[in-house]
């Protein structure tokens, strides 16, 4: 069959998975670490550092998914069948845990399985879509993850209240079983599709051989500061979607408002990926990716005013400008520049730091936590962020100095 344009039943459905893959599976663990730290134990340090399992594992299906399809090629749909369903399963399988070691257990196939779906998935989908709306399709898959996150905000009253202990494994289950259904769904639709008619020029991929990526990447003058930024916002983002809920229980703020909070960062999200691509769009640059990362870290400082309403201001703030945007401008902006031949493993390498980024993040964000507080844990995000923010600004003076040189005599 032929492709499709980008409102379709496949994007829906596949942005309904995403709800799972990145807001369900990942991202609710930090809403639900109080309620996890009175069955379980442990401080919030040592909990937080689970969060560095889950990206190691992450880490480990981006690094092995490439291969694996490699000598896959025909595969990919069995490949993403049986790797939604484990995910789903393993959900559950968390909502039984009794011990750090079993639960670390169970996010490292977490991380492992939702870096090969997020991969499976968007391609999948892609497949099917008219290139000149892959871009818009992709925005609206993404925009799951906010989804994702703005409902677990609002069952906060039963995941992290103490009148509800148990709250946590429930809504793992349900979340487990939403994501069997989101499965089914997109396995039903992706059947119905049948497999997208590609252009034989586009089949046979050009030579990768022709181009060092590694020393385009690392390279100072070429993309070295914009990968380099995009580790430190791996990094920051993290330690403030891991410890954000349990400062705020820590404060004695209500469940509820907790909730709204988080809601509100998936709310705003929800918005996140059309500003962002409207804005690289129309300016393809570091500086547009440097101005998101600057409102990102006025945001995560309003947890130092100590105040509900700036703390909930800079939330929403974080979850407008600072959440898909830097992963969806760094693949635009790589997308634009990075020859055509090298682009896949260029991203490749590139979501691999962002990853290392990840794992690293909750290490230092629970040092921070054990030493100085929840507070000044959450608050260190901030730093990260704004270190990305100027290395995405050298990135976007390279970029200037690359133009003037091209410029015809």
């Amino acid at each position: 069959m032929g492709t499709k344009s980008a409102c379709n039943w496949m994007t829906l459905w596949a942005s309904i998975l995403f709800v799972v893959i990145l807001g369900f599976s990942r991202l609710s663990y930090g809403m639900f670490l109080p309620g996890i730290q009175r069955e379980l134990g442990g401080s919030y340090g040592q909990l937080g550092m689970l969060n560095t399992v889950n990206f190691i594992g992450y880490l480990v299906g981006t690094l092995c998914l490439p291969p694996l399809i490699a000598r896959l090629p025909d595969r990919k749909h069995v490949i993403n069948r049986l790797t939604c369903l484990l995910l789903a399963i393993a959900m559950i399988g968390s909502a039984f845990s009794e011990t750090f070691i079993q639960l670390g257990l169970w996010r490292f196939s977490i991380g492992l399985l939702s870096a090969f779906a997020t991969v499976l998935v968007l391609s999948i989908a892609m497949d099917a879509i008219r290139p000149a709306e892959r871009g818009v399709a992709s925005g609206l898959i993404w925009l799951g993850g906010s989804a994702g996150i703005l409902l677990t905000g609002l069952f906060a009253p039963f995941t992290i209240d103490p009148s509800h202990l148990q709250g946590w494994r429930y809504a793992w289950v349900a979340m487990g079983v939403f994501g069997l259904i989101a499965a089914f769904g997109f396995e039903l639709v992706t059947k119905k599709q049948g497999p997208a008619k590609i252009p034989q020029t586009e089949s046979k991929p050009p030579d990768q051989g022709s181009v060092n990526v590694y020393r385009l990447l690392l390279n100072p003058k070429e993309f070295l500061f914009l990968i380099a930024s995009y580790f430190f916002f791996g990094w920051g983002y993290i330690i403030y979607f891991t410890y954000l809920i349990p400062y705020l229980v820590s404060k004695g703020i209500p469940s509820l408002y907790a909730g709204l909070i988080w809601s509100g960062i998936g709310f705003a999200g929800l918005f996140n990926g059309w500003i962002g691509g409207k804005a690289i769009d129309r300016w393809p640059s570091g500086y547009t990716l440097a101005a998101g990362l600057i409102l990102g870290t006025i945001g995560v400082s309003g947890v130092i005013t100590d105040h509900l309403f700036f703390t909930a201001w800079g939330a929403v703030t974080v979850g407008l400008v600072s959440f898909l945007t830097p992963p969806l401008m760094t693949t635009a902006l790589l997308r634009r520049h990075v020859p055509h031949s090298a682009y896949a493993a260029c991203l490749s390498i590139a979501t691999a730091f962002f990853a290392l980024g990840q794992i690293i993040g909750p290490i230092v964000g629970a040092v921070m936590v054990e030493w100085y507080g929840l507070q000044f844990g959450v608050a260190s995000s901030a730093l990260f962020l704004a270190i990305a923010a100027a290395l995405a600004g050298l990135y976007g003076q390279q970029q200037r100095k690359q133009e003037v040189r091209d410029l015809p005599l």
